[in-house]
């Protein structure tokens, strides 16, 4: 793959083999962000567990947002459909919503659902699924406090979720945010992973590898003795 100037120099800012402290790898993120956009910093977790026999999964309140516009959706009606509206989702609906689902409408990054909404929402499982969208009560969106989610989701809350690599990918905010905002987001998701931490499936250290990165720069290593630290606590 021919890489173009830009990347090429944001690598070269970047040492082959080194692992950087949290601080020198976020400040080296927001040097690297020469793109014509506001970039988003992602991270990547890999996970000392078994995928095939486990998933990793759980929401981390940024204390600093994402950064990012989040459109949701609630299915809820009567006093929890007012809850919803209330707390900012951009549209509440039932087998209206669903319909609109159905008919091609994915104008949306997140999903809420009260509980007795469900049997709704599961027609949806074919289309919402593969996106990542389906609500769910282990990932905090199926539950009787819609608004208190919706508030949450609209603040900065991410979900996360290995995938069949046993890797969890996340966003942290983006590379226009001040150094010590994106620490503290960084650190905030770093200890929810550590607290999602299954009781079975884990083989050798759990947390094996951090990578952080701006959405068009290279992938910067985060130095594992420092990761341990924030995941415990210290």
């Amino acid at each position: 793959m021919k890489h173009g100037k830009r990347f090429r120099s944001a690598t070269a800012l970047v040492e082959r083999d080194h692992v950087y402290g949290i601080q020198e790898g976020i400040e080296l993120l927001k040097r690297a962000a020469t793109a014509g956009f506001d970039e988003t910093a992602e991270i990547t977790f890999c996970l000392g567990i078994k995928p095939a026999q486990t998933v990793v999964r759980g929401t981390c309140n940024l204390p600093h947002g994402t950064g990012k516009t989040v459109r949701v959706i609630a299915f809820a009606k009567g006093e929890s459909q007012s809850a919803a509206e209330a707390a900012g989702a951009d549209v509440v609906g039932g087998e209206d919503l669903a319909k609109r689902i159905q008919e091609g409408w994915l104008e949306f990054d997140k999903v809420v659902a009260t509980p007795d909404m469900m049997p709704v929402v599961g027609k949806l499982g074919k289309l919402l699924g593969p996106r990542g969208l389906m609500p769910s009560p282990k990932s905090g969106t199926v539950t009787k406090d819609v608004g208190g989610v919706i508030a949450e989701l609209k603040q900065g809350m991410v979900e996360f979720r290995t995938d069949r690599q046993g890797v969890v990918h996340s966003i942290f905010g983006k590379a226009s945010f001040d150094a010590e905002a994106l620490r503290e987001n960084l650190e905030s998701l770093i200890r929810s992973v550590a607290e999602a931490r299954p009781e079975e499936g884990v083989k050798g250290r759990y947390i094996q590898k951090v990578a952080i990165s701006s959405t068009m720069g290279p992938g910067l290593v985060l130095d594992p003795a420092e990761i341990t630290a924030v995941a415990e606590g210290e």
